[in-house]
């Protein structure tokens, strides 16, 4: 592992998956890391303790980010106990699918947790990250956000919204040492992706230039590069993690 930074880390939804993912390659890199979690608290303590097993400096918080109040209190425990946060990753998402005819509060539950709160959350660490002339905002997004999947016109207008959240957030803070980039990934290799249907894996297989599933670890190598002090030129970007099925 790397020597350890001052430099502080929140991630959010990072007890599993990508966010999991991120947690552990900050850790290895010497951040200082705090995350949040929804309601897996197993898997919230599990992560912790991988984490600490290398010597890394972790600790997680139970957090419903869609809630102004959770919000707060987040970024609060994070700065009482670690310190300014320097680094922001926005990771915690939901999908909730549907024909759009008949989408009612899944629209809302969806553009809540993946454009709304990544919003607020960079809202309220923005202003110290200029104090300090240093910071990095990565937000998790979706190849949806380019290719449209049917059934998803929540997850995928919420996908394309963070890209352009992205771009707008970058050229209003860059001068003040602040960049901000969107990491789409494709489609990750998970336990439940392994019984994926023959219709997409075939889909993956025709079309994309590696013809296979990325993984959770790929996406998080990406972010803990753009997070670093090597990736101070690359901002307002989307940088897609999918084995090149998008070709824009």
């Amino acid at each position: 592992m790397a020597a350890r930074s001052e430099r502080v880390a929140l991630v959010t939804g990072g007890g599993r998956g990508i966010g999991r993912s991120v947690v552990l390659a900050l850790v290895r890199r010497g951040f200082r890391v705090a995350f949040c979690y929804r309601s897996d608290t197993a898997a919230a303590e599990a992560c912790v303790q991988t984490a600490t097993e290398t010597d890394g400096d972790v600790f997680a918080v139970q957090a419903d980010v869609t809630l102004e109040a959770d919000r707060t209190r987040l970024v609060d425990t994070v700065r009482d106990r670690m310190g300014a946060i320097d680094v922001l990753v926005n990771n915690a998402g939901t999908t909730e699918d549907g024909v759009a005819f008949r989408m009612k509060e899944a629209w809302d539950r969806v553009v809540d947790l993946d454009l709304t709160a990544p919003f607020r959350l960079a809202q309220l660490v923005i202003r110290g990250m200029m104090s300090n002339g240093w910071g990095r905002i990565v937000t998790i997004g979706s190849i949806a956000s380019r290719l449209g999947f049917p059934g998803q016109a929540n997850y995928t207008a919420a996908k394309a919204g963070v890209e352009g959240m992205t771009r707008s957030l970058a050229q209003e803070y860059g001068r003040r040492g602040v960049t901000v980039n969107t990491v789409s990934p494709g489609f990750i290799e998970t336990d439940l992706t392994r019984d994926a249907s023959d219709l997409a894996r075939t889909y993956v297989e025709n079309y994309s230039a590696l013809g296979r599933f990325v993984t959770a670890d790929a996406v998080a190598e990406v972010v803990a590069f753009i997070v670093s002090d090597q990736a101070w030129a690359v901002t307002g970007q989307t940088i897609n993690v999918d084995g090149g099925l998008v070709k824009l």
